[in-house]
């Protein structure tokens, strides 16, 4: 039995949140993915990391999303498609999935093709509509020409 087994989750979380942001990423992303592999819902996600619920309990407990199979990869030369225990190969997937948040990969291929969170939101205002008079660059023609002609 690895000793992983037998750690807790919220132990090991404060260091995933450190890798994620480090590298520009969010909590609320790395949570997202989190509940994204386990079909947890982010309530539910802070009760086990209160509870001090080990990997064994936590990942056992959980109901893997049905896309986990499609996560391959190395994580510390392991190919996690390749591991066998069935337990530590979810701990593997979930070890691939933040390595994946923390490189900057999009959220959808790091969901599988699934929508992220952020993108279900409805699409920002669309910006006002500049004059038609106006250029590339929002300045009228008219003020164009007079900054041009004063320098000659």
């Amino acid at each position: 039995m690895s000793r992983i087994f037998t750690t807790s989750v919220s132990s090991v979380y404060p260091r995933y949140v450190n890798k994620v942001e480090r590298k520009g990423r969010t909590i609320k992303e790395l949570d997202e993915v989190i509940c994204w592999l386990t079909g947890l819902t982010p309530a539910q996600l802070k009760r086990e990391l209160k509870a001090d619920t080990t990997f064994e309990d936590f990942l056992d407990s959980s109901t893997l999303n049905p896309n986990a199979s499609l996560i391959t990869g190395t994580v510390c030369g392991v190919r996690v498609e390749n591991v066998e225990d069935p337990l530590m190969q979810k701990i593997r997937y979930l070890d691939k999935l933040v390595d994946e948040l923390a490189k900057g990969r999009p959220m959808e291929k790091i969901l599988r093709g699934e929508p992220s969170v952020a993108s279900r939101r409805p699409p920002p205002k669309s910006p006002q509509r500049q004059h038609p008079e106006t250029t590339k660059g929002g300045e009228h023609p008219a003020l164009c020409c007079f900054w041009a002609d004063e320098g000659t």
